[in-house]
């Protein structure tokens, strides 16, 4: 008899991940094999199902200046391999986990599948220091996952700024450490334990902000530098995961920061979302999911033809050219305006949809205003029939 349906989906889920990593693993230690993509193009991202590889523009997590306190189990101190040993060959995958039904059963499935496939696994869970007594969830956390056979385990204390508000400076914080336990260890990539429902509710806090069709693809299921995050469940939803701790005797912690109202995501799970559920009847999960997945495939065509149409808008010096870019259609001409921002220093985490409409006019609405400030102290104006945009 085969295992629960709830557990075969997770370990599914899993399993093609696992299978996209040691195909990109083999071909990126194949002599001669072609470089795989970096942060500065589209990284391949799979499919949910892993059925192919659908480009995606990587995701840009800012850096946060967090203070790292690493505990080191034995087992962890073990795990490190020397290069040229027999591990050392093995990609490793880590898995993100916060004690929580979803990123438990993401570890368990991955000590379920990676020995069967050639990969090594293992764990790591941050301590944020936002409860009393974080420290030791955080260690009970780590035992856990050395108890379902994970190693290297790692138990990492940060310290959490304020920038962009708690739950944005404690995402920061927590992919910080993400980031510096991948490198620590040579990892290959790190799992992360977002479901289906939460797709949909970064969908609809996109929604709620006015954002762009980017904002609304809500999480790639590849993301990072060089593809290094990973989220096999976006095709599950929450309850999967929690059914299948529960038929594993898998011990759970609820985090009451996810109940708290204080929270604008934990408002709009226990609020927003049952509310739209009972006006417009089930499977509203399911509709954003499918939104956000037909608003990345939108988004990634308009990227792609604002990379190709730039060269064509920009004159010899380098300049865009006005009259080019009033041609071009709204959405990609935006894009473009928005990439040069960036490089001309503009941080992109600060770079909102306002800012850029606001050049835009300068160049569909041309009354001779003056300077556009943006974030980073850059600034856009229009000289002589070109957009110039620099730090000023």
């Amino acid at each position: 008899m085969g295992p629960h349906p709830a557990v075969a989906a997770i370990r599914l889920a899993v399993r093609r991940v696992l299978h996209d990593l040691l195909t990109e693993h083999h071909t990126n230690t194949t002599p001669h094999a072609p470089a795989r993509a970096t942060s500065g193009t589209p990284s391949g991202a799979p499919s949910v199902a892993g059925a192919q590889l659908v480009p995606t523009p990587p995701t840009a997590v800012p850096p946060a200046a967090v203070s790292v306190d690493v505990r080191l189990g034995v087992s962890a101190r073990a795990g490190v391999a020397h290069p040229g040993s027999a591990a050392h060959e093995r990609p490793l995958v880590l898995v993100a986990c916060s004690g929580g039904a979803d990123s438990m059963a993401l570890a368990s499935a991955l000590a379920f599948e990676a020995p069967k496939l050639g990969v090594r696994a293992g764990g790591i869970t941050v301590d944020h220091g936002l409860q009393p007594g974080s420290d030791l969830r955080a260690e009970e956390v780590a035992l856990r996952l050395r108890e379902l056979g994970l190693d290297p385990v790692e138990s990492v204390a940060v310290t959490v700024g304020r920038d962009g508000g708690p739950e944005a400076a404690a995402r920061d914080a927590r992919y910080g450490a993400l980031d510096d336990a991948l490198q620590r260890h040579g990892g290959t990539a790190v799992l992360l334990g977002h479901t289906r429902d939460d797709q949909a509710e970064t969908v609809l806090l996109g929604l709620a902000r006015g954002s762009g069709i980017r904002s609304l693809s809500g999480m790639a299921a590849v993301s990072g530098a060089d593809g290094r995050y990973r989220r096999p469940f976006l095709g599950l939803d929450r309850q999967t995961a929690r059914k299948a701790c529960m038929v594993q005797s898998l011990p759970v912690w609820d985090d009451p920061h996810n109940a708290d109202p204080a929270y604008t995501r934990s408002r709009l799970r226990h609020e927003g979302l049952p509310a739209l559920e009972k006006a417009l009847g089930k499977g509203v999960v399911e509709a954003l999911a499918r939104t956000a997945q037909l608003s990345r495939d939108d988004a990634d065509a308009l990227d792609t033809w604002a990379r190709q149409a730039e060269a064509s808008v920009r004159d010899a010096a380098g300049l865009l050219e006005c009259a080019k870019l009033y041609a071009l259609p709204p959405a990609v001409r935006r894009r473009i305006l928005r990439r040069a921002a960036i490089e001309a220093g503009a941080p992109a985490g600060s770079l909102f949809a306002r800012h850029i409409e606001e050049v835009d006019r300068l160049i569909t609405g041309w009354r001779g205003q003056g300077a556009i400030n943006l974030p980073g102290r850059v600034v856009a104006q229009r000289q002589g029939g070109r957009l110039v945009i620099r730090q000023g």
